[in-house]
């Protein structure tokens, strides 16, 4: 099914100071669908992290730190245009490391892959600094204005759900900004990483400037990687409980640090909204991607007038969700990203039945009669009934899955849905107005929505509070993450 799949049956290799690295140590790559080899992958080691970071800060004083604003666009732009012409194998690669289908990966995934070095090297060609004019004493006055510069090295850490789309997201505006970087892409789906290695060796990025490094994380590249020396920042996307580890291990060198983490996001619908339209839309932020997804609504708080019947058309949009093969056109939802975190996922439907819960709909594990049957899949599945102080209505999940609780009033419904440690996201669906910006703005989270979800505008500023992150992302928020001011005064 994957036969046209890049570097099936051989061996993904780090890619450090402008050549592709084998190691002594690989791990398999493993394909969620069916639970099948697709090929190996080379684990780097502290000797070629240390390596990349070396090759990273040379690039730095070197031809990169000199090359000019609109080369290094150029270059950019460039990297996008790889990415276009090899669009197919970024396609098979991304499917056959997530299981997700065709559709999403052609059309969200490898678009947004290339958009982001586009969006980025145009982006930072307006990027202003800051210029007062200061009185002094003497009447003379000064100049104060502020020059941009490249923080320096950066580890750029990206998570296995949107692996080449989330990675971009990081690399375009650092290396737009004039940093180098060593990235780490999961191990989870380490090809469409590699795949890009290829691009930017074959568009002539500079030596050094891009280093790509395969491997997990404790006693493995993630931590060889966020601990070393040569590192000036560390940006991620991925679980809480990482990004906690990560600032733990930058905390010596008090390194710059980007997190975007985990959520625990909360929808709530009142009785006024577009019965049809909230609907629909709930359906798309919970079984999006199998749940697989930090903006997925995992909470839902249904005003009691519409519970019940918001529950059974939640029921029947999920039983309507076809589980099936990527390439299959008919495919709306594919397999969780693997059996490990599928196990995690179950322990958590098994909780919640245990603590009592009514199963609307799923709970369990599809069964196909075919080679799926060896894949990593769930059921869409709905609980109802449980307290909120139960772990799957406190912790992340991560899957395909949603429990409903009703409320009464507005103030109900901020209260239940504030109430957690994390702070990412928020839906809102009404069709009053002075409602949706009430309740939008009491969200305590980094982005709320009113009447959608997942549309975004990729300017604003985007990241979580609380347990969801530290800093924002997107547009100059991100330019600014990747710059370090410097403010020159000049006595007039």
């Amino acid at each position: 099914m994957y036969e046209s799949v890049p570097h099936a049956g051989g061996v993904l290799h780090n890619y450090v100071n402008g050549q592709f690295v084998s190691s002594d140590t690989t791990f398999a790559n493993i394909n969620p669908v069916d639970g099948s080899e697709i090929n190996q992958v080379a684990e780097a080691n502290a000797d070629t992290v240390d390596a990349a970071v070396t090759a990273a800060r040379q690039a730095l004083e070197g031809d990169w730190g000199k090359m000019t604003l609109e080369a290094r666009c150029a270059l950019l732009h460039r990297v996008a245009d790889g990415i276009e012409a090899r669009f197919d194998e970024f396609v098979a690669a991304e499917m056959a490391d997530t299981g997700k289908s065709f559709e999403q990966a052609r059309t969200i995934d490898i678009p947004r892959g290339a958009a982001n070095f586009r969006i980025f090297a145009d982006l930072v060609k307006s990027q202003s600094s800051e210029c007062f004019q200061t009185p002094t004493p003497d009447g003379r006055g000064a100049l104060n204005y502020a020059v941009n510069k490249p923080l320096g090295v950066v580890a750029v850490i990206a998570p296995w759900n949107l692996p080449l789309l989330l990675l971009t997201w990081k690399l375009a505006p650092a290396l737009a900004a004039g940093n180098t970087v060593i990235a780490k892409p999961s191990e989870e789906t380490p090809a469409t990483a590699t795949l890009l290695a290829e691009v930017m060796h074959e568009v002539g990025m500079p030596v050094g400037v891009f280093n790509l490094v395969h491997g997990f994380g404790p006693g493995s590249a993630g931590e060889f990687l966020t601990a070393h020396a040569g590192v000036d920042a560390v940006t991620f996307t991925g679980e809480s409980k990482t990004g906690s580890a990560i600032m733990k291990a930058a905390a010596d060198g008090v390194k710059g640090l980007s997190f975007e983490l985990g959520g625990k996001n909360a929808g709530i619908i009142f009785d006024d909204c577009d019965f049809d339209e909230a609907v629909n839309g709930t359906a798309r932020s919970v079984f999006t991607n199998g749940g697989q997804v930090c903006l997925c609504t995992e909470r839902l708080y249904v005003q009691r007038s519409i519970f019940d019947r918001f529950v059974e058309a939640l029921k029947q949009k999920a039983e309507a969700i076809n589980i099936g093969w990527p390439l299959d056109e008919n495919t709306d939802m594919g397999p969780l990203i693997s059996h490990k975190h599928r196990d995690k996922v179950l322990s958590y439907f098994d909780g919640a039945k245990a603590d009592g819960a009514k199963v609307i709909t799923g709970g369990g594990v599809p069964v196909f009669g075919d080679a799926r049957d060896g894949g990593a899949f769930v059921q869409p599945t709905i609980f109802t009934g449980l307290a909120e102080n139960a772990r799957i209505v406190r912790e992340e999940v991560f899957g395909p899955v949603c429990h409903i609780t009703p409320f009464d009033t507005e103030e109900e419904a901020v209260a239940l849905a504030n109430n957690s440690n994390y702070g990412l996201a928020a839906t809102v669906w009404t069709s009053n107005l002075q409602r949706a910006h009430r309740v939008a703005q009491q969200m305590e989270v980094g982005i709320a929505w009113v009447n959608t979800w997942y549309l975004r505008d990729l300017r604003t500023p985007f990241g979580g509070v609380k347990l969801s992150g530290v800093g924002r992302e997107g547009g100059v928020h991100s330019l600014n993450f990747y710059s370090e001011p410097t403010n020159i005064c000049i006595k007039l």
